[in-house]
């Protein structure tokens, strides 16, 4: 993708992790409609090419995201079939459609935090399958301070992560929560110092990319079918998914290495 973009894509064809950055400092990253589309196309991208088996997720300049550009949207404002202002429409037209396909991406998504993440972008962050942040970055649900509800997800993902009363405080409240604090409540992997951030979460993306890459999207998916499944329907998920990674060339490179006690190398079928 074009550097003058509002995002840059780029694939290390050394460890297969493809880095998806936003790309407008000059606004601390707001999500303009143009920039979810573009990060839509790229997972779309990562999700198909082979050579790619794991992905970052980072912000240029001082902020991972500001969230929603509300500079746009006053601008050219969504409207319904009777002139109403509608911002569900943009829900239902950028933000959905991105969650959707980070969720289904079968390769696992790194979050870089540095900064502020803030509303809509907050939630992109925390929704990915790790979430890396620097000391000194804070997640933010501004959605209250100009009168929203939490939007991208956030309304699924709080109260499953941190429980109601947690949920409720930072979605009703607005306030941030710091890295180290979101550490402690379970809501993201790893805080790691500020200048660190992108090297920490790059390396863990390479690691990822190096394991077996069916067994990864398995895990992904039963996880995420977890959240809503009782446990007979979640043990046939598993029984189902368990066959698929058996029969797959990973498996039987992990049993040959471990029967051998070597590293296993894993090719990825």
């Amino acid at each position: 993708m074009n550097a003058d973009r509002d995002i840059r894509y780029t694939i290390d064809a050394d460890t297969g992790v493809a880095t998806v950055c936003l790309n407008r400092p000059q606004s601390l990253n707001a999500l303009s409609f143009d920039m979810l589309t573009q990060m839509r196309s790229a997972f779309e991208q990562a999700a198909a090419d082979d050579t790619v088996r794991a992905l970052v997720i980072t912000g240029t300049g001082r902020a991972f995201s500001s969230g929603a550009d509300l500079m746009e949207s006053a601008l050219n404002p969504p409207r319904d079939a009777q002139g109403r202002l509608d911002l569900g429409a943009s829900l239902e037209q950028h933000y959905n459609p991105l969650i959707e396909a980070m969720i289904a991406m079968p390769k696992p998504i790194i979050a870089a935090v540095s900064g502020l993440a803030a509303g809509a972008a907050a939630n992109l962050a925390l929704l990915c399958d790790l979430t890396v942040a620097g000391r000194s970055a804070y997640f933010l649900q501004a959605f209250v301070n100009i009168g929203l509800i939490p939007d991208a997800g956030g309304t699924w993902l709080l109260p499953r992560h941190l429980g109601m009363q947690r949920a409720m405080g930072l979605a009703m409240l607005g306030e941030r929560l710091p890295a180290a604090q979101a550490l402690e409540w379970g809501l993201i992997w790893q805080v790691v110092e500020d200048d660190q951030v992108l090297a920490a979460a790059t390396e863990l993306a390479a690691r990822l990319a190096r394991g077996p890459t069916l067994a990864l999207a398995h895990i992904k998916r039963s996880l995420h079918q977890a959240m809503d499944n009782t446990l007979p329907e979640q043990l046939l998920v598993e029984r189902a998914l368990q066959r698929d990674c058996g029969q797959s060339q990973d498996f039987i490179e992990g049993v040959t290495a471990f029967t051998q006690k070597r590293p296993a190398r894993f090719s990825g079928r």
